[in-house]
């Protein structure tokens, strides 16, 4: 995985302009500060919020994650351990499901600024320029 592609960006939760800068002030299992973004990148100055409200779009890629965990983990149940019962595949799913949710909500926030913030290489050296 190179630097300047989506994928850095979301895997390392890492600024999307300039993949220097951490994202979020704090890791995917802090609850208390679970999703809790930086107001602006440290390294490029970037504003991580386009307007009020900005996130509440990763709600879909939330939605999305969690139905791509369920599908698979079912489907992969059903495979591998069909003597597993339909009361226990749900359990099972539930409890996943549940202890992938402070990462999913990390994750999608991190994507759905992908969807509208770009890689620049030169951000830096422009912040760097201005201060």
């Amino acid at each position: 995985m190179r630097k300047g592609s989506k994928l850095y960006s979301i895997l390392r939760f890492k600024c999307p302009r300039c993949q220097e800068g951490d994202f979020f002030i704090s890791g995917a299992y802090n609850l208390k500060k679970v999703g809790n973004t930086h107001k602006e990148c440290s390294e490029c100055g970037l504003a991580y919020s386009k307007e009020p409200g900005f996130y509440y779009g990763a709600m879909y890629v939330s939605y999305g994650l969690g139905v791509g965990l369920f599908v698979t983990c079912w489907v992969s149940l059903s495979l591998f351990f069909p003597a597993v019962s339909t009361g226990w595949q749900i359990a099972i799913i539930s409890a996943l499901s549940l202890a992938a949710a402070p990462y999913f909500y990390a994750l999608s926030k991190i994507i759905w600024a992908n969807f509208f913030f770009h890689y620049d290489p030169s951000a830096l050296k422009q912040h760097e320029q201005k201060h």
